[in-house]
């Protein structure tokens, strides 16, 4: 048998990225385990209208878990067939039942059906993390809610908002996509028991004067398996199946992607207000001591931008398996839907530890403030000075110069007098008080609807996870 280790290649995914629940579901073994289960189905349905016997179907049981990949990669390389190889594997240790294995089938009723009950423990495994990804935002959004903060528009300064509120962008962004992982983990469906080009034809032959139809054994074996059947196949079930289950991952991704390239923004020292969680023996560059890079975020982006790359792969597949089946996607769905999978779950796993541990720095948060806030603050002062009956274009004329005076100041490094300036300008002091003109360019209270629109967004999170 060939041995899988550290002097060849193997990807990543084997050993680095994602959980050993997520890595076991898609092993080779889990695999034939469930191609198993599969065939012990078809057997249990058979015998109900007497093509097989009880003991054969015990046989087929006590041998479920008896997974041999030596001998069935012996018989592959003479073959050139891996399900009949696992067929004859399976058929070696079931001397009994072996003559019964795969009675009727064809090689896809076998994996598709296998792939359908993959997907759904993968999917279950998702949204479980999902939701405690959820959690962990659901905490640090209402930790900071009040928090006010500089908001940015075009990477460049421009109102208040508040560190939870930005958070709960991302929150709101989730819990859509767990609601979609729901709904398509939900309509997963099998291909059936349909045979070689989905007709059913070598089933109603098989079971024909037995007392049971074609569909009626199909339903028989899928109520086993737990899986709804497609009520139309042809060798396989559409790929549009799978199509489904990729965007779902991609757009969860999508939203992962968006808050860690955020956060890199936000841990860049000219900002500097959030930072990763950061070990004590953990090095941050082998040639600069100092470093302290976010590379937790960086490898989210990184593999969610991987994610998203199967999504034209698996629109591919959905139309190039041309009428009844072509094997353009075989080799790929290999490929593709394991490693969508487990990097989307490293992407959840990783993000949820960032969340958790986050440090949001309230000294940068104030040094920011100082420097912009009151700019964004001047737009409240115009709405006041226009309710006390001024003249908006010249106020706003009279802000705008002495911002653009006080921007400069900022930008060779000095303090932030547009406060001052504008609490001594006789053209505003004719409208309002200097205590008046101050308590407006508070920039910590303008933070408009932002703290309720938090808890409009964190009651909804709570409801999906059913917390109070």
């Amino acid at each position: 048998m060939t041995e899988f280790n550290h002097n060849t290649f193997i990807s990543p995914f084997t050993w680095r990225y994602g959980s050993p629940e997520m890595r076991e579901i898609f092993s080779e073994r889990h695999k034939r385990i469930l191609m198993r289960t599969v065939w012990i189905a078809l057997a249990k349905a058979e015998a109900v209208c007497g093509l097989v016997t009880e003991s054969q179907i015990e046989e087929l049981e006590t041998h479920k878990y008896d997974i041999d990949i030596e001998r069935a990669s012996q018989i592959e390389a003479e073959i050139k067939h891996d399900v009949m190889a696992e067929i004859k594997t399976y058929a070696g240790q079931c001397p009994h039942a072996g003559a019964i294995i795969h009675l009727g089938a064809t090689s896809m009723d076998i994996l598709d059906n296998m792939d359908a009950m993959r997907l759904k423990e993968a999917l279950n495994l998702i949204i479980r993390e999902s939701r405690k990804l959820l959690s962990s935002f659901i905490d640090k959004a209402e930790e900071y809610k009040n928090l006010a903060c500089m908001a940015f528009t075009h990477l460049q300064p421009a109102e208040i908002t508040t560190a939870g509120y930005r958070i709960s962008q991302s929150i709101q962004d989730l819990c859509d996509d767990i609601i979609r992982l729901e709904e398509v983990c939900s309509s997963i469906r099998g291909k059936g028991m349909k045979g070689a080009v989905g007709t059913g034809a070598s089933y109603k032959e098989l079971v024909q004067g037995r007392g049971m139809t074609a569909a009626e054994l199909e339903e028989t074996v899928m109520r086993e398996l737990g899986l709804e059947a497609f009520d139309a196949a042809t060798q396989i079930y559409t790929r549009k199946q799978d199509l489904k289950v990729i965007e779902a991952l991609s757009s969860l991704c999508a939203t992962m992607y968006k808050f860690a390239a955020d956060f890199r923004i936000m841990q860049s020292p000219p900002i500097g207000e959030w930072s990763e969680p950061f070990g004590k023996k953990q090095v941050g560059s082998s040639a600069m001591p100092f470093k302290r890079n976010p590379i937790n975020c960086e490898k989210i982006d990184s593999l969610a931008r991987f994610v998203s790359s199967f999504y034209m792969t698996a629109w591919q597949n959905s139309v190039t398996t041309f009428l009844e089946r072509t094997l353009d996607d075989s080799a790929n769905r290999r490929i593709m839907i394991p490693e969508a999978f487990i990097a989307t779950e490293e992407c959840i796993i990783t993000l949820e530890k960032v969340v958790r541990g986050m440090n949001i720095h309230e000294c940068a948060v104030k040094k920011l403030m100082d420097s912009y806030g009151v700019f964004s603050a001047t737009e409240r002062l115009l709405m006041e000075l226009g309710k006390r009956g001024a003249d908006r274009q010249e106020m706003h004329e009279v802000i705008r110069m002495e911002s653009l005076k006080a921007w400069a100041e900022v930008q060779e490094g000095r303090e932030n007098n547009l406060r001052e300036n504008l609490e001594k300008d006789e053209r505003i002091l004719a409208f309002l008080s200097k205590r008046e003109i101050d308590s407006l360019l508070d920039a910590d209270s303008y933070t408009g609807d932002a703290c309720m629109r938090t808890e409009m967004v964190l009651a909804k999170a709570r409801q999906i996870l059913g917390r109070p």
